[in-house]
């Protein structure tokens, strides 16, 4: 027989309990175990007002937060929306059934205020690291570290050419964030490349055709992992160039050591890091083998000799060509010494112009110069180390161990939906990349040791 609808009616009481209708396997259940806010509030205590009316709970924020950057809701209004109907999101973040969801304006008024002047977002991040090394997630021992480009909120016709600079009209947040940056090596006009177009609407972000798409304006996230578990033990944003990617790489290398005291013994990384000043600072300032591979200038394409054909005497300091002649520093003496070190920090060394034009190889050699000349770095000695460390079966390891930070990075996007920023300036790219990485970190721990594991542990 058909059924009919009842008509509803209202019932004098309920007995309704959200822990029951959040599925055991969850994800924000997982998540939620690892999750420690309860020094939040001694944090941010010297940032509110002792008077006047309560404000919105500012746990109940991060935790929206948190489920906003692991759940992919790039929409601050979403959330709101999604947090106020979806009865997971609600026992995450302790509201109950009748719990008020705050207006979305508010997570905008906190974020430029309270939590940036606490650094709370940073903390954050490193309160998900210090959880995972508690749970033995980080092992220390080889790290990994990569940048990939972020997407800016611009809008790409609003723009000057590069050298004529920043117009002083230009006014707003991420204007002026970017002038108190300009002396950061991660920011700005102290990095040696002079960008291409500045947008005026976030000046910070970089033009770049870095990418097979079409050019546009971006910023670095840069990460340094553990290889045990590719947990994200630091992240810095930077602007996308080269240079300020290596910068972003020893600031992270010198404060995971302050803040977590580890000290990995491996780093690995694409060519992008093995200039010869950075592998000198990983070998001889941080004692920290470099599984990288070495930049190099040297090789020639018209089938003249290159510089590897050259034998390096360390006793001498001397180069000996395939012909047998000697290439130094110097062939005369000075009166004054010279040290023969040129700006960029390169050891220039020249054959006798009588030793080359006597010489058979010379058509191979040098043929367009009089004399030959080779030129060695001054941390021509971690160059070395790093080339002999490409020949061994570690590197080859360490080669396919440098995929995860590639496969973290893949995760942000595709699955986290941050392929483009939602905030502008510096700041507010930190902001989303601490969110990002400290939402990756927690995941990683609810994939890592599931609620059905540990029930039947």
């Amino acid at each position: 027989m058909m059924g009919e609808r009842t008509v509803m009616q209202e019932a004098l009481f309920y007995s309704f309990s959200l822990e029951d209708h959040v599925p055991t396997d969850h994800l924000l259940r997982s998540i939620d175990r690892f999750v420690d806010l309860g020094d939040l509030r001694e944090h941010l205590r010297p940032y509110y007002s002792e008077t006047g009316r309560p404000s919105i709970d500012p746990e109940l924020m991060i935790r929206m937060l948190i489920v906003g950057y692991c759940m992919g809701i790039r929409s601050e209004r979403r959330l709101c929306e999604e947090v106020h109907l979806n009865l997971a999101y609600r026992w995450f973040c302790r509201l109950g059934l009748e719990g008020a969801v705050p207006d979305h304006s508010t997570f905008s008024k906190n974020r430029h205020g309270r939590f940036r002047d606490s650094d709370l977002l940073r903390e954050l991040f490193e309160m998900t690291v210090s959880r995972c090394m508690a749970e033995g997630l980080v092992g220390g021992e080889g790290f990994a570290v990569d940048a990939s480009l972020i997407r800016a909120d611009v809008y790409r016709r609003r723009s000057v050419p590069g050298d004529e600079g920043l117009p002083p009209d230009v006014t707003g947040r991420a204007v002026r964030e970017y002038l108190e940056v300009l002396d950061d090596a991660a920011f700005g006009g102290s990095t040696p490349v002079q960008p291409k177009r500045i947008a005026l609407t976030d000046p910070a972000s970089r033009w770049t055709a870095a990418t097979r798409e079409r050019a546009f304006y971006a910023y670095s996230t840069n990460y340094l992992i553990d290889l045990d578990h590719a947990v994200i033990v630091d992240v810095e944003a930077t602007t996308s160039v080269r240079q300020a990617e290596v910068t972003a790489q020893r600031r992270m290398i010198d404060r995971t050591q302050e803040r977590f005291g580890i000290w990995p013994h491996r780093l690995v990384a694409d060519a992008a890091y093995g200039s010869a000043a950075n592998l000198a600072w990983l070998v001889e300032e941080k004692g920290i083998e470099p599984h990288i591979p070495v930049f190099e200038k040297s090789g020639r394409d018209d089938g003249s000799f290159e510089r590897a054909d050259f034998i390096y005497d360390h006793d001498d300091d001397s180069y000996t060509c395939p012909g047998g002649n000697r290439l130094r520093r110097s062939n005369r003496n000075f009166s004054t010494p010279r040290t023969g070190i040129d700006k960029d920090g390169s050891i220039r060394y020249r054959a006798r112009q009588h030793d080359c034009e006597g010489c058979a190889l010379k058509p191979q050699c040098t043929p367009n110069a009089l004399a030959r000349k080779i030129t060695r770095s001054i941390h021509e000695g971690a160059r070395d180390m790093a080339r002999d460390i490409a020949t061994t079966d570690a590197y080859l390891v360490s080669s396919r161990e440098r995929k995860k930070v590639e496969m973290l990075f893949a995760h942000l996007k595709r699955i986290l939906k941050l392929d483009r920023l939602r905030l502008r300036g510096p700041n507010g790219a930190r902001d989303e990349f601490h969110l990002a990485a400290a939402a990756q970190n927690l995941r990683k721990m609810a994939k890592i040791f599931p609620i059905q594991h540990l029930a039947t542990a």
